[in-house]
């Protein structure tokens, strides 16, 4: 495994394919003669190590490339069409508030985008009137410490963007990441921290805030192929052993709802 994985890295930095090939071949013949030796061995307890090594790699696969299928059919709207919907609901008093701060955790790129079932999470279902919408992207950059955020005011006081970048080794600590950058907004006058409610005003109590995690479920059907349909059933089962993306991005358990929506795809 690591000869293969050493091998893709420098064919990702572009070295020579006569280079890479060559010590592919040494190191193959090497772990190959060791493989050979060892043979003996197997039926000895040796079976136990290839069988747990295979457990492993058939969760790695399932967690990954599950992820990888049902990220495949992730939708996405431009936002500049529900900029002014964003701004109706906040100051729709006939809906009653779900929090004053609500935040969403998007995978969306593009600042002009978010996913469709965010907008559908918002909206259509028992709509979600807060103060302020937050949107949190987080992305993981190839430099080891890389550490730094930006942030975007979509709809002043409204609608708010804040990008991560982080580091492969710098962990996800997106809630404590999110109320520095708080602090910062606050030190600066940019936001105010206070509650919103007239009655905890005055006493400085702060302001609340409700994370939104959005669940992909897809569904096992018969517009997906037979390997895709295996990928599906094995990612279901490394979600029982794996950590959930609360835990994974560190979020407050006690503040985060996920909800589960179904990802549809339809052969056209």
């Amino acid at each position: 495994m690591t000869t293969l994985l050493l091998s893709f890295y420098l064919y990702q930095k572009n070295v020579d394919h006569r280079l890479i090939i060559f010590l592919l071949i040494v190191f193959l013949t090497i772990e190959g003669s060791f493989l050979i030796a060892n043979l003996h061995k197997f039926s000895n307890g040796g079976w136990f190590t290839i069988m747990l090594a295979s457990v492993f790699f058939i969760i790695m696969y399932g967690w990954y490339f599950g992820r990888k299928l049902k990220n495949r059919y992730v939708t996405f709207v431009r936002l500049d069409k529900y900029l002014e919907l964003f701004k109706t609901l906040a100051n729709d008093t006939s809906v009653p508030r779900m929090a004053t701060n609500l935040v969403y955790v998007i995978k969306a790129n593009s600042i002009d985008q978010v996913e469709s079932k965010i907008i559908q999470s918002i909206f259509h279902k028992q709509p979600k009137r807060a103060k302020t919408y937050w949107f949190i992207h987080v992305d993981r950059t190839d430099e080891p410490d890389t550490f730094h955020y930006k942030v975007t005011n979509i709809i002043p006081d409204v609608l708010i963007r804040i990008d991560f970048s982080l580091g492969f080794k710098v962990e996800p600590k997106v809630n404590l990441y999110f109320h520095e950058v708080l602090e910062d907004l606050s030190n600066s006058g940019e936001l105010k921290l206070e509650s919103s409610f007239d009655s905890l005003k005055k006493w400085s109590f702060p302001s609340d805030f409700v994370y939104v995690l959005i669940d992909r479920v897809m569904t096992r059907d018969y517009y997906l192929t037979t390997k895709e349909n295996i990928t599906l059933w094995l990612h279901s089962i490394s979600r029982f052993i794996c950590i959930s993306d609360i835990k994974a991005l560190q979020l407050d358990s006690t503040n985060t709802i996920e909800e589960k929506f179904q990802l549809l795809y339809i052969s056209l």
